[in-house]
């Protein structure tokens, strides 16, 4: 019986007429001599999403997370979501490379006439284009995002609740990159600390923004309710021995009937850490 490309050879193909229709690619094997696990990269869980800038009406592409793709493995005390093999946060800003306008993506779409009117005065005219062709961002380049995305917040006058987001995002993207830092650099130690000292910076500014917002906005708050936002006041103001406040906030929690039974544990959680902190502060002033 004749293959299914036989006859090639009129072509001059004949060393292709017996050729695989359905190449089966072989297995790699592992140490143990099982099937090795494929290799899954940072660039599988992004594509390429198109936007149109409400500022400049430019479209352009940015770097999107693929939803559903990523698994959480958990989050931290101050609820930073860990994912399996990506950090989420280096992908979580949206910035138009031909204007120079950047945002969060949950408030890209949103922005008032007169705010475009002080980022095209104060950001773009003077905005040098940018030429994004890359697949993933470093923890640096994703930080310069968020650094333009302050910027721009600043100038155009945004609420305190969206300022202190992009502090809290910001913080939490500098925890990522000491987690991240090679062990081996020769500056390890000086790399580590200024992104410690930098995620303090940023979460005092997050502390001062979700304060000020709690008087002056009403919830939800960045997506959040109130029991998450006085949750997050909390636990960042016991990370800079605000105690007081941060102990008023968590009995606020544990009262509320508004309050989710998850977040209640959680707040059960910090008070027993304030009582620690609080016994052990008593303790070396004697």
């Amino acid at each position: 019986m004749a293959g299914l490309l036989s006859g090639l050879e009129q072509f001059g193909l004949g060393n292709l007429e017996n050729m695989d229709l359905y190449e089966k690619k072989k297995e790699e094997k592992g140490a143990d001599g099982k099937p090795a696990a494929p290799v899954v990269q940072e660039q599988d869980f992004l594509f390429d999403k198109t936007f149109t800038c409400p500022i400049c009406d430019g479209e352009f592409k940015a770097r999107t997370v693929k939803i559903g793709k990523a698994k959480l493995q958990g989050s931290d005390l101050d609820l930073r979501p860990r994912y399996e093999q990506i950090d989420l946060l280096k992908y979580d800003i949206i910035m138009c490379p031909m204007c120079g306008y950047a945002s969060l993506s949950r408030f890209f779409k949103f922005v008032t006439s007169p705010q475009a009117k002080n980022i095209k005065e104060k950001i773009s005219a003077t905005f040098k284009p940018q030429n994004d062709t890359r697949e993933i961002y470093t923890y640096d380049e994703a930080l310069e995002r968020y650094k333009l995305t302050l910027v721009n917040a600043i100038v155009k006058q945004a609420k305190p609740s969206e300022k202190a987001y992009i502090c809290l995002k910001t913080a939490w993207l500098l925890r990522g990159k000491a987690e991240h830092l090679d062990k081996n650099l020769p500056d390890y130690e000086e790399q580590k600390k200024q992104c410690e000292d930098g995620e303090n910076d940023f979460l005092k500014n997050a502390l001062e923004g979700f304060l000020a917002a709690r008087q002056t906005e009403s919830f939800p708050m960045c997506g959040m309710d109130e029991p998450t936002v006085d949750y997050l006041i909390a636990v960042t103001a016991m990370r800079f021995e605000q105690y007081d406040l941060s102990s008023r906030l968590i009995t606020g929690i544990l009262q509320s009937p508004t309050a989710n039974p998850r977040m209640k544990d959680k707040a059960r959680d910090i008070k027993e850490m304030l009582m620690q902190k609080i016994k052990q502060k008593n303790a070396a002033r004697k």
